[in-house]
């Protein structure tokens, strides 16, 4: 496997002390499909595709036992006997997260006839996007990894004092 996607796998936090590398496909399946959903909302410029999408970005990072887009590619993937994907780590849940915060941004910019504001968040989650696609590379992931070993960094010094 390239160098570039054993990197995203572990980026998004899976491991292969987890079993196995997660499907590297299957965890390119929801990626792909928001980069879709975004450019069909950039063209329709609809404030409720996007509290549509942030509602089902929200659920998949809130209960990602239920991922929708996880269970779109487990019917295509069972089909043609690909791998599966398992429950998404911490940090693919928080790049969710804030895949759906820009979402409902961008609908509060539409709804208060901001069209500018909106376009400006709509390519910034479109670049992000983008990032993962095609650079394999995850904003959010990897903003969740600078937090957390900030936060560690800072107070794994001082739990024994």
């Amino acid at each position: 496997m390239r160098q570039s996607r054993l990197g995203f796998i572990h980026q998004q936090g899976f491991s292969p002390t987890r079993g196995r590398y997660a499907p590297y496909e299957a965890m390119m399946f929801q990626p792909r499909a928001i980069l879709v959903l975004l450019v069909l909302g950039a063209l329709i410029q609809n404030p409720w595709w996007f509290v549509a999408l942030s509602a089902v970005l929200w659920w998949c990072a809130l209960v990602p036992a239920y991922n929708i887009f996880d269970a779109i590619y487990h019917v295509s993937a069972d089909r043609q006997g690909l791998a599966r994907i398992g429950l998404a780590p911490a940090p693919r849940r928080f790049a969710q997260g804030m895949a759906a915060t820009i979402a409902i941004v961008i609908a509060a910019a539409l709804f208060s006839g901001a069209e500018k504001t909106a376009w400006v968040f709509e390519a910034l989650l479109t670049g992000a996007t983008l990032s993962v696609v095609v650079l394999r590379f995850c904003v959010g992931s990897y903003i969740y990894h600078l937090l957390t070993q900030r936060f560690h960094d800072r107070f794994a010094g001082t739990a024994g004092h």
